[in-house]
């Protein structure tokens, strides 16, 4: 190990401390330019459709050859997948402080979807990309599936906490019940984004009757008699 390390000639790249910092700032550039490249993506599919995003308009925004994408992304699916994940990490950290703020159980469960429709309403065509088919040939891939598995279950333990201070019937803590909750809330914002694509969440005729719909909860999980 001595003789090793004596044979090796000063300034050499095993010595050299500017090398992991050239390799850091390597990659934050290529980090910034897959950030670049995403917002490009999404304000595409804002304007174009969600279908409507391309490669070519990407490079084009971006300034460089179609060709040089590949260096980030291996194919148009690959965007799309960038795009679901990116979105789904950031909509369920907001659903999730919201929750965090609110009293365990119905109160958590509805502060938190309300947050998800703001959030929602302010990000449309990913909106579409995470809850909606606007690509059939396009399928999340298991890793970008997984914040949207946490999100069922923040929503699942709200059902529960709610079933255990008497707000909902036991069979509240189930499947079924996560399953209405997102057709409430599916519901809503279709309508909403049909029908006022502009407004805010808590403006025009549907998102303010969120409320009332999740206390369609308390007649669907009665409490027993």
């Amino acid at each position: 190990m001595e003789r090793s390390r004596a044979a090796a000639p000063t300034g050499s790249p095993a010595e050299t401390p500017q090398t992991p910092v050239r390799s850091d700032r390597r990659a934050r550039r290529r980090q910034e330019t897959i950030e670049e490249i995403l917002d490009i993506a999404t304000d595409i599919m804002t304007e174009e459709g969600v279908n409507g995003l391309s490669l070519a308009e990407v490079a084009r925004r971006l300034g460089v050859q179609p060709p040089s994408l590949y260096k980030y992304f291996p194919s148009l699916m690959a965007v799309y997948d960038a795009l679901f994940s990116r979105g789904q990490l950031e909509h369920l950290d907001v659903m999730r402080r919201a929750m965090a703020d609110a009293e365990p159980g119905l109160s958590a469960l509805t502060a938190g979807l309300e947050a998800s429709g703001r959030w929602l309403l302010a990000h449309r065509a990913v909106a579409q990309l995470l809850f909606w088919r606007p690509v059939p040939s396009f399928e999340p891939s298991a890793q970008s599936l997984a914040p949207s598995v946490e999100m069922v279950a923040l929503q699942r333990a709200a059902l529960a906490d709610a079933v255990e201070a008497g707000q909902l019937g036991p069979e509240a803590d189930a499947e079924e019940a996560v399953y209405l909750v997102s057709v409430l809330i599916a519901g809503v914002l279709s309508q909403a984004m049909a029908n006022e694509p502009d407004l805010e969440w808590g403006q025009g005729r549907f998102t303010p009757v969120f409320p009332r719909l999740m206390k369609l909860l308390v007649a669907a999980f009665p409490l027993p008699a």
